[in-house]
């Protein structure tokens, strides 16, 4: 089976100052003079990984990776300030500008796929295609199905975990009661929060539930992050429209996307892809039979290596 290319090493690294005082660490590795991609993590808020560089040829692609505002290598940790999807995608291009780039292929997974979305909606000239993995529409119905109620019926047992710092007297609208607590004063209601919530990502994240996955999730600098920054833009409708990206697909045309999307995916449910491939001609479903909604699953690891694969083929 088609499985992630060899661990691979950087070869370049810097930080690149943006409005607001953020800092945010970007890499690249692969071919330098190789076809450009764009890596767009999790979250918002989780950082990338190591293993984020191996999806792809190394003689082919010209891999460019960044930790987003407030996480990962990217500084100040957990800001929140001037920490918005729109501030997001000015930084995509920032960067795109920096380095040099004219255009270049997207590769990004649940909040990932979000962010890729919103920057191909509003810079369509910059994209040669996409890689979505997990789609997220950030709509408030999605939010509520894994924060409120929904996946809480098919995991009552890893649910009562999230409950526990919540008191019942709160729990009528458990998004706010995180976001007081992951942004109050009291240090450590904030990290028992932001552990509370993040374990839960992470557990619910796979088919079978991987430890490596769910360690990642509880370490305390990526908790942190990654609490503090996904309730946020929870709270604030991840900054887009009632339903914009959706109803902005027709933006897309033109540019070729593929969707690969676990079947049980219990975090960013299929109908969102579903929905999206409807909207969006250019694009491919991919729905992996036996997965959830990690890129650590062998199957979507699978169809994710195979489709940057063709793209390089297409394009080289």
């Amino acid at each position: 089976m088609k499985d992630l290319y060899p661990p691979i090493e950087a070869y370049t690294t810097q930080k690149l100052s943006v409005d607001g005082g953020h800092q945010l660490y970007i890499e690249q590795v692969g071919n330098p003079e190789g076809i450009p991609i764009l890596f767009l993590h999790g979250g918002p808020g989780a950082g990338c990984e190591p293993y984020h560089r191996r999806f792809f040829d190394p003689d082919a692609y010209r891999v460019v990776l960044f930790d987003q505002r407030g996480c990962g290598r990217s500084t100040p940790h957990a800001s929140l300030e001037n920490n918005t999807t729109w501030d997001l995608v000015n930084d995509i291009e920032a960067i795109r500008q920096t380095l040099g780039i004219d255009r270049w292929l997207l590769f990004g997974g649940s909040w990932g796929s979000t962010l890729a979305l919103a920057y191909a909606q509003r810079h369509p000239d910059r994209v040669i295609g996409m890689v979505l993995r997990g789609i997220f529409l950030c709509r408030d119905t999605e939010i509520d199905w894994f924060y409120q109620s929904g996946a809480s019926r098919v995991f009552p047992d890893y649910w009562d975990a999230y409950l526990a710092p919540i008191p019942a007297s709160e729990r009528g609208n458990l998004l706010e009661a995180y976001h007081r607590r992951l942004t109050g004063d009291n240090e450590l209601k904030r990290m028992a929060a932001a552990k509370a919530w993040s374990i839960w990502e992470g557990r619910t994240s796979s088919l079978h539930t991987n430890s490596s996955v769910v360690d990642f999730f509880s370490q305390p600098r990526t908790a942190m992050s990654l609490a503090r920054i996904e309730s946020h833009y929870f709270v604030n409708h991840a900054f887009l429209r009632p339903n914009q990206l959706l109803e902005d697909a027709h933006k897309l045309n033109g540019i070729p996307g593929v969707l690969v999307q676990g079947r049980y995916d219990l975090i960013c449910p299929m109908d969102s892809a579903w929905q999206l491939h409807q909207a969006w001609p250019g694009s491919e479903l991919m729905v992996i039979p036996d997965a959830g909604h990690s890129a650590t699953e062998p199957g979507i690891r699978k169809a994710l290596i195979e489709t940057t694969d063709r793209f390089a083929r297409e394009l080289g």
